[in-house]
């Protein structure tokens, strides 16, 4: 009978040590073999390659025998772990292309500390920080000493121990956010001190340290230490304290109660959810027999490290089809659930990368965490991520991939999780630093490319015509998409015989640069001239034009200005390039393409097709088309351009309300964006500018901050360029409202004052009057409300000389609430009547909202709670019809104020959970007081962050 193998454990964070049964192995041998089985624990499960082992044991001066030596080196391992344990003969495998350690992960320190620190985030995410704090202790009484210290020359276990201190690091700091959650605060200054000894340029400390000091009753020192760290920063690293740092000196200036222990229930877990978020599989998919081999091999053991795949290669050459059919294939095998994001790293239109932190939000939402409560940082978001894929299996599929940067927040740090990267790069540092398996994809093997062909058009008839069946994959040059395209217009003409479709190939010549690589047989070119050239004249023209188009769809209206002609041909015309598959119809009367495909057309267009006239066309369909929402959602906005009717053969979508408009705008928002760069790189700044201004008060209500922020420096820039100082003023006021959304207050009132100073240049006193009430609702959200009602008089003043009752009712009401916030309720309310009475005498339904909610405001702080609530329904009907999903939030967090002062916190919580939803939805500003929300309620209600419309 052969002895059983006993249990054992590998110790690295400190001097290397091996354990049987709690025996620590005293002999390990020389330096060489501690090495060896050092490398195969940090790989535990994995194979660790022979030249991985050599390089590691000789680095550049390896001996010619290295490799026999090697061996040597390994056998010797082997005899000494024997030795201490007889049922130890399979301790170390061959496998090739070397060795792996057939030890559980789970009896390495490095992991078990890994996973208790992750649990212990995980916990304080939760809101238990006594839970928290146990396992961060636990997980940091493992270290011994330095991991892997003793192979400094090493450089795989250098960079291994880096990575395993860095975590140590954030684990302490996780413990210490613990421990101040549980109420501590004096008992961690001298630990903080010294860590700040030995790591004085992180900024996280020496806010621990501030709240520290500040709950031992040492406000000066806390401030002291605010002062200090920005020395630091400045001396280290040439850096400003983050406005993280900076909230805490504002809190501690304050006084604020926040710096103190925080005794809010945990709040309630959502359900588990198991995402399934793999596009649908090829059915006709075909060949990638090797490659489906190779990750088969990676697939990570149950409590194996997570692992990460790059499939690289050229476009059209299958990457995202083999990826998807591969995952399907395992999915089973990942019971936690399947993860799929398109990152757009390579996209034809030059649309921004999806951004990690985008794709962060997407797949928390789908595992069920409340996007209102996600950090705005993508550290953050990346910590969150992993904390909730502790413990679980799951499949990532990380599709089009344009750089490292994209893919390295999104890897999951738990065991049995794998993750598949496709690339048109090769991502060559994923593969060197995180141990990324690659995996290059070719062109088909012919054998291959002739079963494709026969899943789609049928065996007999592919081994009828086997001349013309080799005659297509070679003018194909063996590219699935290439086969995919000829097999779909084939299929389609079942008459035809193949040896026509191969003469079609024939007759095509060219190389579509755009996927010229360093075979000149991947030539794309020919494979799409043929269902071009069988298009009608009218429909070829269209899709040459459609290169052009600056979005990733587009719509029937704009398809007809960009060829000029009435909507009902361009939809026919539509059709039959969705018939020949050059273009898909993914939404009702909206069509998209792939990039090749866009590529191709964006070559075809000639001087006869006046690309010229056909961009300034579509310009003139989204800029009038735009200015028609803008006005539905905004009537009584102020209209600083004027504009004719559209030129000929402009189409515009007839939008008669508020919701077509808002539909319209959603659909466009992406294509928009993109017009109004184009308009300035075409030279036609009068259009970027309008496209700006039509846009402002879209994104100021969907919460799109960035975006506002952007569109306006673009209009201002093309107004500057234009000459035109009143449009520049106006664009500057709505740039200082994206400022100060963003948190950007010094930024907002640069362009305030600059706004103010060219309407005083042009005499123009209504101008003066929205700047003024702009600067006071800025002073506002600065919490400087005598400064904020000064300016609202004052634009009272203008408005009413100047005769803008519109104005008027605007001004009223930020008079009547900036009383409110100086505790004068009657005053307020006296003001927003007047203000209310004017806004309905004009019709102006976002005024009223906003007015509505002062008024809401007023009479709660005066005790009136059922007038009060009566109010804010009114507001909440109305920014609701108004698409107003900001300030709809903002309403909802005054209507839970009510409930909480009434003692109704189960309705109050339910209300400010709902606005914290909307906000979840929205491109989020890091200082809404409603982020505040799960600790939100205090004695007195916390003030309003309803906003008054856009000017």
């Amino acid at each position: 009978m052969e002895p059983e193998r006993g249990r054992w454990t590998l110790g690295v964070l400190g001097p290397l040590q091996a354990a049987v049964d709690g025996r620590v192995v005293a002999e390990l041998g020389g330096p060489r073999l501690r090495v060896v089985l050092a490398l195969l624990g940090a790989n535990t499960g994995r194979p660790v390659s022979v030249v991985a082992l050599v390089e590691a044991l000789w680095g550049e001066h390896a001996p010619s025998d290295a490799a026999r030596t090697t061996r040597t080196y390994v056998s010797r391992l082997r005899r000494t772990l024997l030795r201490a344990d007889e049922g130890a003969d399979d301790l170390i495998e061959t496998r090739p292309p070397g060795y792996a350690l057939r030890w559980d992960p789970d009896t390495v320190d490095s992991v078990r500390f890994e996973r208790l620190a992750v649990a212990g985030r995980q916990a304080l995410d939760a809101g238990l920080p006594t839970v928290a704090t146990d396992r961060l202790t636990a997980a940091l009484g493992m270290w011994r000493g330095e991991a892997y210290g003793e192979f400094a020359h090493v450089t795989a276990l250098q960079a291994e121990g880096e990575r395993l201190e860095r975590l140590r690091l954030t684990a302490v700091q996780d413990r210490i956010d613990a421990d101040l959650a549980t109420g501590m605060g004096e008992a961690l200054i001298a630990e903080l001190e010294g860590l700040i000894g030995r790591h004085p340029a992180h900024e996280r400390l020496w806010g621990q340290l501030m709240t520290a000091l500040y709950r031992a009753g040492r406000q000066a020192d806390a401030l002291k230490a605010f002062r200090r760290a920005r020395e630091v920063l400045a001396e280290e690293a040439g850096l400003e304290p983050s406005p993280g740092l900076i909230e805490i000196q504002r809190r501690v200036l304050a006084q604020d109660a926040r710096l103190l222990p925080d005794h809010t229930p945990a709040p309630a877990v959502a359900p588990a959810t198991r995402p399934a978020q793999l596009p649908p599989a090829v059915r006709t998919f075909a060949g990638r027999d090797r490659e489906l081999a190779d990750l088969d091999a990676v697939l990570p053991a149950a409590s194996g490290p997570a692992g990460v795949v790059v499939v690289s290669g050229t476009a059209g050459v299958g990457k995202t089809a083999l990826a998807v059919h591969w995952a399907h294939r395992v999915a089973d095998r990942f019971p936690d659930g399947q993860f799929y994001v398109d990152l757009r790293g390579f996209d034809p239109a030059g649309a921004s990368a999806l951004h990690p932190s985008d794709a962060l939000r997407g797949f928390l939402e789908a595992l069920g965490v409340p996007v209102a409560g996600l950090p705005v940082e993508q550290d953050g978001l990346s910590g969150r991520y992993r904390s909730a894929l502790a413990g679980k299996r799951v499949l990532v599929v990380l599709d089009n991939a344009g750089d490292v940067g994209q893919v390295r927040p999104l890897l999951p740090g738990s065991p049995g999780c794998l993750v598949v990267v496709t690339s048109r790069h090769e991502l060559t540092p994923l593969v060197a630093v995180e141990g990324a398996h690659p995996l290059f994809l070719d062109l088909l093997p012919a054998a291959e490319a002739r079963d494709l062909l026969a899943r789609r058009l049928g065996r007999d008839r592919v081994v009828g015509e086997p001349a013309a069946v080799e005659a297509i994959i070679a003018g194909c040059a063996r590219l699935p998409l290439a086969l995919a395209v000829v097999a779909a217009r084939a299929a389609s003409r079942p008459a035809f015989r193949l040896a026509a479709v191969a003469a079609q190939l024939r007759d095509a010549a060219g190389v579509l640069d755009a996927l010229r690589g360093g075979d000149r047989t991947t030539d794309v070119r020919a494979v799409f001239s043929w269902s071009y050239r069988a298009l009608s004249p009218s429909a070829a023209r269209l899709f040459r034009l459609l290169g052009l188009h600056p979005g990733p769809d587009v719509g029937t209206a704009a398809a007809a200005s960009l060829a000029g002609v009435a909507e009902r041909r361009a939809r026919e015309q539509l059709d039959e390039l969705a018939t020949a598959n050059l273009l898909t119809e993914h939404a009702p009367g909206r069509y998209t393409s792939h990039d090749l495909l866009r590529a191709y057309a964006t070559e075809l267009v000639d001087a006869d097709d006046r690309p010229t006239a056909a961009l300034h066309r579509l310009l003139e369909h989204y800029l009038h088309t735009a200015r028609t929402a803008a006005l539905l959602l905004h009537p009584h906005r102020v209209r600083p351009l004027t504009q004719g009717p559209p030129g000929p053969g402009v189409t515009t979508v007839r939008l008669t309300d508020v919701g077509r408009a808002l539909a319209w705008f959603t659909a466009e928002h992406p294509v928009l964006l993109t017009a109004v760069d184009q308009a300035v790189a075409g030279g036609s700044d009068t259009h970027a500018y309008q496209l700006a201004w039509s846009l402002a008060t879209y994104l100021e209500r969907q919460g799109h901050w960035h975006d506002l922020a952007a569109t306006q420096h673009t209009a201002v820039g093309a107004a500057r360029r234009l000459g035109d100082r009143a449009a520049e003023a106006h664009a500057r006021g709505s740039l200082a409202g994206a400022d100060v959304r963003l948190g950007r207050f010094p930024d907002a009132h640069t362009h305030l004052r600059y706004a103010l100073d060219l309407f005083a240049l042009l005499g123009d006193r209504a101008g003066q009057a929205h700047t003024h009430l702009d600067l006071g609702w800025t002073f506002e959200r600065q919490a400087r409300h005598t400064h904020a009602l000064h300016h609202a008089e004052h634009a009272l003043e203008l408005f009413r000389a100047t005769g803008d009752r519109d104005g008027e009712a605007r001004a009223l009401n930020q008079v009547g609430w900036c009383h409110a916030q100086l505790d004068d309720h009657q005053q307020a309310l006296t003001r927003c009547r007047q203000a209310l009475a004017l806004h309905q005498e004009l019709g102006d339904r976002a005024g009223e909202a906003h007015t509505w909610d002062s008024l809401g405001y007023a009479y709660h702080h005066l005790g009136s709670h059922t007038r009060a609530t009566h109010c804010y329904h009114r507001a909440l009907d109305l920014f609701r019809v108004l698409g107003d999903r900001y300030n709809e939030a903002g309403t909802l967090t005054h209507l839970g104020d009510i409930h909480a002062d009434a003692g109704d916190h189960a309705t109050a919580h339910t209300t400010w959970h709902l606005a914290l939803s909307i906000l979840g939805e929205l491109d989020r500003p890091t200082t809404t007081p409603v982020t505040q929300l799960p600790i939100r309620h205090t004695a007195t209600p916390q003030p309003a962050f309803v906003d008054p419309p856009a000017c």
